[in-house]
């Protein structure tokens, strides 16, 4: 479209809105008032060129942002409030986002034995038994065994919820797991011992939690000498860190697995089961 200039050659005066003289524009500032003195002036130029007027019109900024923008830009408040905030990100997101990328590095560089040609890929098939130590199936299976065999109803209690523990740690791990549904390590081999459909998820490492669980457990209601209390707590180390060396898990989902494990033994007292109370609720249930 041609411009103003180009249209009428025979003003000097320039655009009645960027303004000018000798046939030179120059931009006039939005927030600066008009003089009251040359605004007979531009309504008379305005009027005696149609077209012009209502190309200036089309593009103000009453047109463009409304009349609240036009009043904020008017008084000299800057940038809208939309625009604002797109220039000022999120502390909390930059923070949780340098974490991420934190947590994915060390998971990475601590994969040790993530397979057989790793720095530590000898040590794969021993990290591979401690990963077994803390699968969900011989922990059921250990503890149904004992419990069938127990001769004494104190036994047969703490096998009992041991056992309703366990079933409990695998539902809360798995609906955590399909809520947030964090992929695995991307250097992980899927080569784990019985796994299911949520297995496919990091978050929370259910090795982490079990082990959390069942030796806060162990130690509560077992009587054991002072290295065995030792080695209850090794192996729950061990088994977190099997979980990042094998590049099972990042960091973070062992972490927070040993964090929900320990509150699930909590819920586990709460919940604590008698023998006397189990059979009370199965003769209401019959």
């Amino acid at each position: 479209m041609p411009s103003p200039k180009a249209k009428n050659p025979g003003r000097s005066g320039g655009s009645p809105v960027l303004g000018g003289s000798n046939g030179r524009y120059e931009f006039m500032s939005l927030t600066k008032p008009l003089n009251r003195s040359s605004t007979p002036n531009l309504l008379q130029r305005q009027g005696s060129d149609p077209i012009t007027a209502r190309l200036r019109a089309s593009e103000s900024p009453t047109r463009r942002r409304g009349s609240s923008s036009s009043t904020g830009s008017a008084s000299g408040q800057g940038l809208p409030e939309e625009d604002g905030i797109r220039l000022n990100p999120s502390l909390i997101r930059v923070a949780l986002s340098s974490l991420l990328a934190i947590d994915l590095w060390l998971s990475k560089r601590l994969g040790v034995c993530a397979c057989e040609d790793s720095s530590w890929g000898s040590v794969r098939p021993l990290m591979k038994l401690i990963e077994i130590s803390g699968h969900g199936i011989p922990w059921l299976a250990g503890t149904a065994y004992c419990l069938y065999k127990s001769d004494s109803a104190a036994g047969q209690e703490v096998m009992l919820n041991l056992f309703i523990g366990l079933l409990l740690d695998l539902v809360l791990v798995a609906v955590v797991k399909a809520m947030v549904r964090r992929r695995r390590p991307a250097h992980n081999r899927m080569d784990m011992f019985a796994t299911f459909s949520v297995d496919r998820y990091s978050f929370p490492s259910g090795h982490a939690t079990r082990a959390a669980m069942c030796g806060r457990f162990l130690l509560a209601h077992l009587v054991l000498a002072a290295p065995l209390r030792v080695l209850v707590l090794l192996w729950a180390g061990l088994v977190g860190l099997s979980r990042v060396l094998l590049g099972r898990h990042n960091v973070t989902d062992v972490m927070f697995g040993f964090w929900m494990g320990y509150w699930q033994y909590n819920l586990v007292e709460m919940l604590w089961l008698s023998p006397q109370t189990l059979q009370g609720l199965l003769g209401q249930l019959a």
